[in-house]
């Protein structure tokens, strides 16, 4: 295997390998690093010195002049949040579907599509709807009767 193609696919490695990371850093690592194999490739370049200096600084500039519009694309959107509150207070007033039945008054519900460990005073069964009176951080109060927007 050519020193040429090595950096190729360590590029190609990289720029695969952010599909597992969200900083997107290795794409412009991956970049330089298949510039790097191309121009070993084609003669412009041969010493190994010139190969990191190219590799490093062909990195360097793309990450520099391009990460911010490029992570861009990678953010999200939604359009029903509301961006005045945390996180974990949009979900106060949201309903819920029991999932297993409140026992000592613990159980779990389903929320966005997720299970959430769940407290509540009533006496909450499985396929019961609840809505959510409070998050603390990994868990959720819950209650029988629907939250007034009063009280959010």
């Amino acid at each position: 295997m050519s020193i040429a193609l090595i950096w190729i696919v360590i590029g190609v490695l990289l720029i695969v390998s952010e599909l597992l990371l969200t900083s997107v850093v290795a794409v412009f690592l991956g970049i330089g690093a298949i510039v790097t194999g191309l121009l070993l490739h084609w003669g412009v370049i041969d010493d190994i010195a010139i190969q990191f200096a190219v590799f490093g600084t062909v990195s360097l500039l793309s990450l520099v002049f391009a990460r911010g519009r490029i992570k861009q694309w990678f953010t999200g959107y939604t359009a029903d949040s509301d961006e005045s509150k945390p996180n974990f207070q949009r979900d106060i007033g949201a309903r819920v579907t029991v999932v297993k039945t409140f026992k000592h008054g613990a159980g779990r519900v389903v929320l966005n599509g997720v299970q959430w460990d769940a407290f509540s005073e009533d006496d909450l069964q499985q396929g019961d709807t609840a809505w959510v009176v409070a998050n603390e951080g990994i868990q959720l109060t819950v209650q029988k009767q629907r939250v007034s927007r009063e009280q959010k």
